[in-house]
């Protein structure tokens, strides 16, 4: 949620800033809106203080025994002008507050310029794309090779874009998991966290998925929501709370199931593990002072590379452009691992900056030490790492030959001392 208050004093910035995310200006609306609750505001207690002023006149009549009627009849006149102008005020606020709900993130100044993922800036590789000696085959024809990957039950269970894991697949998958969340627990410090999988409007507000991306999400009967990713229960932990300065930073990681309905996707990654309804995905979240988001960015990202890196697969880091930041993003660092069933980088972490954004739609606030009053934290999420296509790029990347895969030795700790996981595990 933008601040009004800024807008109010910065109508040209706010504009540049959704023009880099090639939005028309929307300052001018939004401060009439403004300017209409105001006044209305301002005119209520005009109104009130008049009625104040008959009041007092009606005692001072009665003390000499006059007649108090008209001046009644003023009073109760006063009463209805003052609740139709707070309802005016109450509705211009209402219309504010739905208008600056739809609006995204301003990105920051580092953020590239650029209308889409074309002009996404690549900054970092590491390791070396692998050279084979044999056929390449994809995540799907070793999946299926390995007889552990099974894409017709799920669809007969649940529909298209659901996979069955089974055996030595199911396990590495969770061990997977269970590398992430040590990795991160352990080595840099944040807090596990399991959280509920449905969640009320207010976390997904919260967040920035409601109310512009309703049509993404998966709802339940009774109005809850199952979550996209784990960003939206842990960064509302401390919604309408306020923290301690010494508290922060917050760094939470959790494993879940996220789930998505992919709306728009269609024709997209079809086939395999790319793209699903349901997927596990290690997310973590980040509450901290303004001054430290950048540097707490930097360090997300890390430690995401560091997974990767542990697990031998090569990638690269992109700054994305404006044109391609989340609605919630200010800026945002994708994390691109090399897949060589389709020779090419695919995205596998997206670590980001919201800023001030989301704490403001959550009100989660912290007190300064020494200083008077409170300043909104700032929130970052990342995945650390979307684990399913963790588990694609290391069929794809470790594959042998004879269509078996080789446990990266960073997992077999977690795979009781497997090292090649082959059609008969």
């Amino acid at each position: 949620m933008h601040d009004i208050k800024w807008i109010r004093d910065n109508p040209e910035a706010f504009d540049a800033g959704l023009a880099r995310r090639g939005l028309d200006g929307r300052a001018a609306g939004l401060l009439d809106l403004d300017a209409r609750r105001r006044d209305a505001r301002t005119r209520a207690q005009e109104v009130q203080a008049a009625r104040n002023a008959l009041s007092k006149e009606i005692g001072r009549i009665k003390r000499d025994g006059g007649d108090v009627s008209e001046v009644m009849a003023r009073v109760a006149e006063s009463k209805d002008r003052q609740a139709a102008l707070e309802a005016e005020a109450a509705a211009a606020e209402t219309a504010l507050n739905e208008a600056l709900a739809g609006i995204p993130n301003r990105p920051a100044d580092e953020t590239p310029d650029g209308a889409d993922e074309d002009a996404n800036v690549e900054l970092t590789r590491w390791g070396d794309p692998r050279a084979f000696d044999f056929e390449v085959r994809d995540h799907v024809a070793l999946g299926e090779g390995l007889g552990l990957m099974d894409f017709a039950r799920a669809a007969k269970l649940s529909g298209a874009r659901f996979t069955v894991l089974t055996g030595a697949l199911a396990r590495l998958e969770r061990a997977l998991a269970n590398f992430m969340l040590d990795l991160h627990t352990g080595e840099f410090g944040f807090t596990e966290v399991n959280p509920p999988a449905l969640v009320r409007d207010d976390a997904l507000f919260g967040t920035g998925q409601l109310p512009k991306f309703a049509e993404d999400q998966f709802r339940t009967t009774d109005g809850r929501w199952l979550i996209p990713t784990a960003e939206v229960p842990l960064t509302n932990l401390h919604a309408g709370e306020i923290l301690a300065e010494a508290d922060l930073p917050k760094r939470f990681a959790a494993m879940t199931w996220c789930f998505r309905s992919e709306a728009g996707a269609a024709g997209k990654d079809t086939r395999g593990m790319i793209r699903q309804h349901q997927f596990t995905k290690v997310e973590m979240v980040c509450l901290t002072r303004p001054e430290d988001s950048d540097a707490e960015l930097e360090r997300m990202t890390r430690c995401a590379e560091t997974v990767l890196e542990r697990l031998g697969l090569p990638y690269r880091r992109v700054a994305l452009c404006c044109g391609d930041i989340g609605f919630s993003a200010r800026r945002t660092f994708d994390l691109e691992v090399w897949l060589p069933g389709q020779d090419r980088y695919r995205e596998i972490s997206s670590c980001s900056d919201c800023g001030d954004f989301q704490a403001r739609r959550m009100a989660a606030r912290y007190r300064p030490e020494g200083g008077k009053g409170t300043r909104f934290v700032h929130t970052l999420n990342g995945s650390g790492l979307a684990v399913g296509r963790t588990l694609v790029a290391i069929l794809e990347n470790h594959q042998n030959a004879d269509g078996s895969v080789t446990v990266p030795e960073a997992l077999r700790p977690h795979m009781g001392g497997l090292e090649v996981v082959e059609a008969d595990a």
